[in-house]
């Protein structure tokens, strides 16, 4: 505490806190003594005659006998200082039989005692005198890193006689010592017996080592005895079984698909044998816990050391572990033997020799001999083989009967005289020898025919079994429980073969030879008994019952579930008696051999069945041990015997399946009640053991533990049901769900607390230290306390046992269970002779201690640590870890003895109906959430008094926002059930299940008065939970009073008292509405009240008391409105409507102007005024509405935060917000559902419309109508097809641009107008692969195709570039085909009509009259390629023969090139570029706000320029697909585009460059405005001039259409920036600008080429260039093969050839021509610099960059001849031109040709006549005359 009311402070402290005191034995006259220290104690541990004392401060004393001392005196009563600890800060300590061990703050561990066997873990060294450190070192596996090693810290250690574990940071077990103890391989004992004879000495382990089998899980605590550990786990995630094999990872389940049918199969071979890499025999039953806990993987029982057949030459081991490696195979398996364990173990059988010195009077012996005798026998899975070679075999315990006072009560272990092991339990080959004796097929491993029976003859076995045949069942059922030395083993089969209810196993002892019970008359029935009622009946239900636990609906289950069907048909034999089966792999059935006639005889028939004796054995064996398993979950009683060992890895725990499959075939054998539970759907128990708050490390504590053991067990203290030795942990089963909490190891036995308080204990019972009378105890056990009785601490010392618990008030209390310690004279005469107690007695001295809060033991001597009630702040700890683990306990009972035998009640789903059942189930299920937090605040409130005492770390404060959620939502369930009468309803399943009386509920509930309803009774018991939240405010402010109020903790309790006061009154107020509810609908009219009672729904006000009508309601009319928290419900006769109250808004009228007390309630579809009789009422109604409906639109977030934050709902919930509404008057909406954003009724903003049609709108409303972007799906009359649209909307129609997909395939992308398409837009019908692919691209109008537009016909060939009107064609266009074909003129209807121009591809052409598609009609002129032509008339179509009627002209020889040809003039029939795309440039004025081009204010515009990029740039963050569209580039334009060029004033060259800037980032992304206009732009081009339309004819229009676009983007510009001068003007030349500038005029010229074309051409460059290409196609082949063959020139040759100046050549070719060296001349070595520069003119796209490239190429030659000659001199074109011919034959420029005119074309007229004109006339004169060029 940081400021506790005291005055001394830490002196107070230290005086009250952390007391000792010791004492021993539990007599009257016991006065603990008090261990006197300066600092308080934190942690005492005590060896056999020593202890170890840890203090505040980390330091250590010890005290006691330590004859490891190097000082005089060995013993010290009073604590001396462990110096050798000092300066470390020890926060642990522990003490062994004759040493200790502390940990350190830093995790390290120092040993000193006793270390004869290396418990101290340093070699060397008999006895280690003072703490001296240990290494705990890790060694990696990696192989990688090897060499390296990691030191373990460690946080807890504990030690036994011989051994020491340690629980690292990591949660891993370490250890060191000698003996099983410490759980590694190879230090098990050298023999099994329980006697005490010489065992030849083990190795230490000196050095600690980690116990691997525990690895990867997570360890909570550990524990040591004298010679056996425990270790508490917590329970692993549970996984799905693996679906390949762990070592060879091929899959465990192949399917084989048949014509009919699917065989499924499980045998799967691994072929490295094993799956776990361990030896054979090792570890192959890993996985076989149990159905209930497949995620273990304990070994197959680790019984190798020392087992008298485990020897090397053991050839019945040898045999069995042969038959080991051939059987098992599939994991799926389960490992099935004559002598399986019910853990699934063997113990070691024994050789035939010593069988037969034996005498038939030992009835152990002969249990013995028949475990030895059939584990000889083949059968189809044996057990596991231990890690020596051979087989050990261990016996099944069975149940034996169950009385009123000892639930399970083990049978006395007896040891054979032999001195051999005793066996753990009766076999189930005992039970089995009994049915099965000698015959063929039969014997012992030894060979065939052998006997290893101790019978003489089968006649022996027959004459055995009609004696213990004698007693009926009737007798035996009747009878008291005799006292267990004379309970028969096979008495116990009787139990397991009940009709319904199959008992847990329980340990039992090898057969007296003096028994006197009976072999139940079911066993050795008569043939053809059967029936439910039957022994037949009674096996089979068993069976059944087994089966349906682990047979689930998997692929696995299949295989398996067909497997049962064979071994039914033993029990349906008349031959068969043996009740159980196994679900085994099919190859089980392969072992085939006649009944021994032993069974055939104990089956009172005279014929042999099919069945093998050793499936028979298996069989019987397999159904105990699976009955042992299944138990009702509504008598699940402590200490349950141990759970089943087997398990089919990957099955289900619903047996459905198999009940069913069974009921096919042997219906009239199963009971109705088994067919019953397992055939209909039920509400089970699973429910209750849900986790519904998380287990974090950080969090609370886990209350899913496992306890595992192992080490010496010959005393049972290792808790598996026998009294075997393991040095391989294994689980005990039977504590897996009981929330074990602490542990602790006495010298031979160990103790368990659990969450619930309750105590288990198992082990030795020498001196009642089990608190419970069972001597020994193989399983864990109840002790005997109390009612009442809370146990919450635990020490275990040598032979007693302390417990530490609550009682009637929150002092702890104390009781002692074990020896009394002779004390000396003045003792009774019982406490001198050491008495012991009979059960654990209380110790009278508890209660002047002060306040316990931990207990331990050790040797004789117990000790508790205490503190004093320092202002009250301890008591009240103590109060609230006492409240917490009572209420704890209370709900556990209530859940345990109400809730889940309600749950399995037959008729519980039938008589609460589908709906009330569900409601159950969630209450239930919310309940399991509460009572499991209440567990683990226990557990941590417990582990805070007993450690920190502080409020530090206290999770009701730490973890508050847990607490809330679970209450709130269980309040919830439980309101919900009330209101729709779930209690009054569950009344008679109550009765049902606990009989009219009820008195279970009574007594949980704590009632006396018998007039109370039953409902209530069960309303009040689970609004227990609820009320214990009272008790969190109480101790949280009773601890607050004990701190000062300024102090940090004051504040922290204070504000978590707060919290949890909000969260109390928050439940009272919602259990009070549910109250209300259920009291209205008890008094609403039936009818409506079927339709309207819903579990949320909850009444808030009701206008029956005519506080509210209807305005201009009628005379007679009733009106009833019903506020309810989710709706409003107007009620009239014998209907009713209800609004939803989230779409529900309320405005008061104004009484002023109307005089009335009325409210306006406005929902989507009608409005409507109330009228109140008073101003009081309207403020009620009116406050109740707004409030209702802000906690309908919060959907409960209003009440979580009122809880957090103490502030109501708002008063007036908002006008705009997000609700759902389905419409249900007549119109457009009409039962349409629309869920989104609303404004004062009406959809306003983004929402979603589903119509029950399967229409969807998805997207923004505006008013009530779809507006802006939206999604919408129509569906089709085909089936699974629909249009899509996506686009934008306006007053409920699509408008605007966006995309339709009609079903059909075709996709239209454009522009619409009242739902059709209208603008410019672009439809793509079909595929390539259907019959009739098409794009059309052009203008629409009223939904068909009007003006200028581009048809592509993908199937014929055709591509159209013309006029349309209504779908047609008609005005003038062009069409080019694929072939070659081009025409230019007039279209009609569709159809070539008139004037019109034909050109083929070889140049023939046609300029005429047309009547149809490529046909001919009327008067023309044929122009042939070479010159001729014949004019007249035509007729016919083009290709495919002509009629002519005309002249023949041929041009005369002497005639002009010019006037030979007649080639006609084209363009002249086309539409104009100024005329085409019309629609893409409206479309954009359009979003300028412009009804025309240059019609608008520019300030206009500007807005919405803005809009929509916020618009689109809103779009694209909503959206994924849309925001990953755009490049990183266009991210950055976007934000730069935000800022608008803004100027004063004439435009000077730097406001110019800013707007040029702008337009280029504009442009580069589509979400602006002109951004858009150019993709279209480019969109349509591309469309028109590539694929067909990349014909060289259509040149002169694609350059005309580029040069249109310049023009009309001109136009925009400069609407949008009217200072910016027309085209060709000069910008103003700024006062401050030099003359030198002055000469740069042309850069000032401004022009649409110079501000467009370098955003423009990019984009349109390869279809344009390609068409460039095509045209100049002839003259670019003669170029380029001049230039091939003069590029064969050397360098000096060539210069020669060009007539180039020889001054100008370069130094070394200069000096080669003079010298005339024979030397290979070199090429490429002129003017490189040059020729590289002007190949960058194929790189650049504008006129501009492509002269600026050429301007570069003049420079570099220039510069080249300037370093030659040393001087100045200035170019003459004689002298350049050779120069630059060299330089551009050298550059090799493929197509010279089309980039020479594609300049000419687009270059600015500005720069044609300056010094750029003249370089690129010299580049074309080039050109020319490399064309003419000849080598002669």
């Amino acid at each position: 505490m940081e400021k506790q009311k005291s005055s001394s402070g830490e002196e107070q402290r230290s005086v009250d806190r952390g007391l000792l005191h010791t004492w021993k034995g539990y007599s009257c006259s016991v006065t603990p003594q008090k261990v006197l220290l300066s600092r308080p104690v934190l942690q005492a541990a005590l060896g056999y005659k020593h202890g170890v004392l840890l203090v505040e401060g980390g330091q250590v004393y010890s005290f006691g006998e330590l004859p490891w001392k190097q000082t005089a005196g060995t013993t010290s009563p009073d604590p001396i200082l462990e110096a050798g600890l000092s300066g470390q800060k020890v926060v642990g300590v522990a003490a062994g039989g004759f040493h200790s061990g502390a940990v350190t703050e830093d995790g390290g561990v120092h040993m000193w005692g006793d270390n004869a066997h290396g418990q101290c873990g340093l070699s060397g060294l008999a006895t280690v005198p003072n703490p001296t450190p240990v290494a705990v070192v890790d060694h990696p596996s990696d192989p990688a890193s090897l060499g390296l090693q990691t030191q373990v810290k460690i946080l807890e250690l504990a030690c036994g006689e011989q051994h020491t574990l340690a629980l690292s940071a990591r949660h891993e077990v370490w250890s060191w010592g000698t003996g099983p103890q410490l759980g590694l391989p190879g230090t098990g004992t050298s023999t099994t017996s329980s006697t005490h004879a010489a065992t030849p000495p083990l190795t230490p382990t000196w050095r600690p080592q980690k116990v691997e089998h525990l690895a990867g899980r997570h360890v909570l605590q550990v524990a040591c005895g004298a010679f056996h550990s425990l270790a508490l786990v917590r329970c692993p995630i549970s996984h799905p079984p693996p679906d390949k094999c762990g070592q060879c990872h091929q899959l465990l389940y192949t399917m084989t698909d048949k014509e009919d049918h699917v065989i499924i199969s499980d045998n799967h071979r691994c072929p490295l044998l094993v799956e776990t890499g361990k030896p054979a025999g090792e570890g192959e039953g890993e996985g076989e816990c149990g159905a209930d806990d497949n995620h273990h993987t304990t070994d197959d029982r680790r019984r190798s050391e020392g087992s008298p057949a485990g020897g090397k030459g053991g050839l019945l081991g040898q045999q069995q572990h042969q038959r080991q490696q051939e059987v098992k195979s599939s994991p799926s398996m389960p490992l099935l033997s004559s002598s399986t364990t019910q853990h699934g173990h063997s113990s070691p059988p024994r050789p035939p020799s010593s069988l037969s010195t034996h005498s038939t009077s030992n009835a152990s012996s002969c249990v013995d001999a028949a475990a030895a005798a059939t584990a000889g026998v083949g059968s189809p899975a044996q057990d596991e083989v231990t890690s020596s070679g051979s087989e050990t075999t261990d016996a099944v315990p069975l149940p034996p009967p169950q009385d009123s006072e000892h639930p399970e009560q083990p049978q006395q272990v007896q040891e054979s005289s032999s001195g051999s092991r005793p066996e753990g339990g009766a076999t189930a080959g005992a039970a089995a020898v009994l049915l099965q004796g000698q015959g063929p097929g039969t014997g012992s491993g030894s060979g065939p025919g052998a006997k290893n029976s101790p019978y003489p003859d089968e006649q022996a076995v027959k004459d055995y079994l009609k004696k213990l045949s004698d007693h009926s069942i009737a007798d035996q059922a009747t009878a008291k429980s005799p006292p267990l030395a004379q309970r028969s083993q096979v008495d116990a089969i009787a139990d397991v073969f009940t009709p319904d209810e199959p008992q847990p196993l329980s340990s039992t002892s090898s057969l007296p030879s003096s028994s006197t019970s009976s072999i139940p008359s079911s066993m050795l029935m008569p043939a053809g008994a059967g029936g439910p009622g039957g022994p037949v009946g009674a096996a089979l239900n068993s069976l059944v019952a087994s089966c349906a636990s682990v047979v689930g609906e998997r692929v696995a289950s299949t295989c398996e579930a067909l497997s049962l069907r064979k071994v039914m048909s033993y029990y349906y034999q008349p031959t068969s008696s043996s009740s159980a089966a196994s679900v085994a792999s099919d190859s089980s059935a392969n072992s085939t051999s006649s009944a021994p006639p032993g069974l055939v005889a104990a089956g009172g028939a005279g014929t042999q069945g099919d069945t093998a004796p050793d499936e028979a054995l298996l069989n019987l064996e397999e159904s105990i041990q699976k009955s042992c398993s299944l138990g009702d979950v509504r008598r699940q009683e402590e200490g349950e015997a141990q759970s089943r060992r087997l398990s089919l890895p990957g099955l289900l725990s619903q047996g459905r399946y198999a009940v069913q499959l069974l009921a096919t075939s042997y219906g009239g054998m199963l009971s109705p009640r088994l067919l019953r539970r397992y055939s209909r759907s039920r509400v089970k128990a699973a429910l209750l053991d849900a986790v519904l708050v998380a287990d974090d490390d950080n969090l609370l504590p886990s209350l899913q533990t496992e306890v595992w053991s192992w080490g010496r067990g010959q005393e049972g203290q290792l808790g598996h049901g026998d009294l075997q030795s393991g040095s391989q942990p294994m689980c005990i089963k039977c504590l897996s769900n009981k929330e074990v909490l602490r542990i602790a190891a006495g010298a031979h036995h160990s103790v368990a607390i659990t969450a619930q308080s309750q105590c288990y204990s198992w082990g030795s019972n020498s001196s009642g230290q089990l608190g419970h009378m069972e001597t020994p105890s193989t399983i864990p056990r109840l002790a005997k306390l109390s009612e009442g009785i809370r146990v919450w601490d635990v020490g275990a010392g040598q032979q007693h046992t302390l417990l530490l618990a609550d009682g009637d008030c929150f002092q702890p209390i104390l009781y002692y269970s074990g020896q009394q310690v002779k004390e000396g004279a003045g003792q009774t005469s019982q406490e001198s002779s050491g008495g012991y107690t009979q059960q654990p007695v209380l110790l009278p001295f508890c209660m002047n201690i002060g306040y316990v809060s931990s207990v331990c033991a050790g040797g004789q001597v117990c000790a508790a640590l205490a503190d004093k009630n320092v202002m009250g702040f301890i008591a009240s700890l103590h109060e609230l870890a006492a409240a917490e683990r009572k209420c704890y306990c209370k709900l556990t009972s209530i859940k345990t003895q109400v809730l889940q035998p309600l749950l399995n009640a037959d008729n519980l789903s039938t008589t609460l109906g589908p709906a009330s059942t569900a409601l159950l189930q969630t209450l239930i299920g919310r309940f399991n959430g509460v009572c499991q937090l209440t567990g683990q605040s226990a557990a941590s409130l417990t582990a805070l008094v007993r450690h920190l005492k502080d409020c530090k770390g206290m999770i009701l404060l730490e973890h508050t926002h847990l607490f809330t959620d679970t209450y709130t939502e269980y309040s919830s369930a439980l309101g919900d059930y009330l209101v729709m009468g779930g209690f009054q309803a569950l009344a008679k399943p109550c009765q049902d299940v606990f009989g009219k009386g009820c008195e279970v509920v009574f007594k949980l509930v704590d009632s006396t008065d018998d007039t109370v309803p039953l409902p209530d009774l069960l309303l009040s018991l689970l609004h227990q939970p609820i009320k214990h939240l009272q008790e969190y405010t109480r101790m949280l402010l009773k601890l607050a009073t004990c701190y000062e109020v300024d102090s940090a903790d004051y504040q922290r309790l204070q504000e978590g008292c707060s919290r949890f006061e909000s969260l109390v009154l928050h439940l009272k107020r919602k259990r009070k509405e549910a109250d209300y509810t259920l009291h209205f609908w008890r008094s609403f009219p039936g009818k409506m009240t079927d339709s309207l009672r819903k579990p949320s729904r909850r009444l808030v006000c009701e206008s029956s008391n005519k506080a509210l009508t209807l305005q201009n309601a009628g005379r007679f009319s009733v009106n009833w409105f019903i506020l309810f928290n989710d709706a409003l419900v107007h009620a009239q006769f014998s209907t009713h409507h209800v609004f939803p109250l989230s779409s529900l808004w309320v405005d008061p009228i104004s009484e002023e102007a109307t005089g009335l007390n009325g409210l306006k309630l406005t929902t989507p579809e009608e409005s409507f005024t109330l009228l109140t009789s008073s101003p009081m009422e309207k403020s009620k109604w009116l406050r109740s509405i707004n409030q209702a409906v802000e906690q309908a639109l919060s959907g409960g977030g209003a009440e979580t935060s009122s809880l957090t934050s103490g502030v109501g709902p708002k008063a007036d919930p908002p006008i705009s917000r997000t609700a759902s509404y389905t419409f249900y008057k007549e119109g457009r909406m009409k039962e349409a559902t629309y869920e989104g954003r609303w404004l004062a009724g009406k959809p306003h903003g983004r929402g979603v419309v589903k119509w029950p049609d399967g229409r969807v709108y998805t997207g923004t409303f505006k008013n009530g109508l779809e507006d802006g972007f939206g999604e919408y799906i129509l569906p089709s009359k085909n089936a699974n097809k629909s249009d899509h649209y996506q686009g934008n909307w306006k007053e409920g129609k699509m408008h605007g641009f966006g995309t339709y997909r009609y079903a059909t395939g075709e996709v239209y992308e454009g522009c619409f107008q009242d739902n059709m398409r209208h603008g410019h837009g672009m439809l793509r019908s079909g595929k390539l692969n259907s019959s009739s692919p098409s794009v059309f691209i052009g203008q629409w109008h009223a939904d068909r195709k009007c003006g200028y537009g581009v048809l592509d016909d993908i199937t014929r060939g055709e591509k159209y570039m013309g006029q349309w009107q209504d779908d047609l064609r008609h005005g003038n266009g062009v069409i080019v085909t694929q072939f070659g074909l081009y025409y230019e003129g007039g279209f009609s209807n569709n159809k070539m009509m008139g004037s019109g121009v034909l050109l083929s591809e070889d140049d023939t052409s046609f300029e005429g009259e047309f009547s149809e598609d490529w046909t001919l009609s009327g008067k023309g002129t044929l122009n042939m390629p070479n010159g001729d032509y014949i004019e007249g008339s035509f007729s016919g179509v083009w290709g495919s023969g002509l009629k002519i009627s005309g002249s023949f002209y041929k041009p005369n020889l002497f005639d002009s090139d010019k006037d030979k040809k007649h080639t006609p003039r084209l363009g002249r029939l086309v539409v104009g570029a100024e005329d085409k795309w019309l629609g893409v440039f409206e479309e954009y004025w359009a979003k300028l706000g412009c009804h025309a081009a240059d019609q608008g204010e520019t300030s206009k515009a500007w807005d919405n320029i803005a809009v929509a990029l916020s618009t689109n740039r809103q779009l694209h963050r909503d959206s994924p697909e849309l925001r990953r569209s755009l490049s990183r580039s266009q991210h950055k334009a976007l934000e730069g585009l935000e800022i608008i060029p803004q100027h004063t004033g004439p435009v000077t060259m730097e406001i110019y460059d800013n707007i040029r800037r702008y337009l280029i980032k504009a442009c580069d992304t589509a979400l602006h405005p002109l951004g858009r206009l150019l993709e279209s732009l480019v969109g349509v081009y591309r469309m028109t001039y590539v694929g067909v339309g990349a014909n060289r004819r259509l040149l002169p229009q694609a350059v005309s259409e580029i040069k249109s676009y310049l023009k009309r983007l001109f136009g925009i510009v400069r609407f949008l920036f009217p200072d910016l001068p027309d085209e060709g003007c000069v910008i103003p030349e700024t006062a401050d600008e030099t003359t030198e500038a002055h000469l740069e005029v042309p850069r000032r010229v401004v022009s649409s080429s110079a501000l467009l074309l370098p955003v423009l051409l990019p984009r349109l460059y390869p279809p344009l260039f390609t068409l460039y290409a095509l045209d100049k196609e002839k003259e670019d082949d003669a170029y380029w093969e001049c230039v091939s063959r003069l590029n064969k020139q050397s360098d000096q040759a060539l210069l020669v050839f060009l007539g180039v100046n020889q001054k100008f050549w370069p130094a070394s070719t200069a000096n080669q021509g003079e010298n005339q060296e024979v030397a290979s001349s070199p090429k490429d070595g002129c003017f490189a610099a040059a020729v590289e520069t002007l190949q960058q003119i194929s790189t650049t796209f504008t006129p501009a960059d492509k002269l600026q490239v050429i301007q570069q190429t003049f420079e570099e030659i220039t510069q080249e001849v300037l370093a030659l000659l040393k001087e100045s001199f200035l170019w003459s074109m004689d002298d350049l031109f050779p120069v630059f011919l060299y330089v551009v034959l050298r550059a090799r420029i493929r197509n010279l040709g089309s980039e020479v005119s594609l300049i000419e074309d687009l270059m600015d007229p500005c720069v044609m006549h300056g010094e750029h004109g003249i370089m690129f006339t010299t580049l074309k004169a080039c050109y020319y005359q490399i064309q003419q060029e000849r080598i002669t």
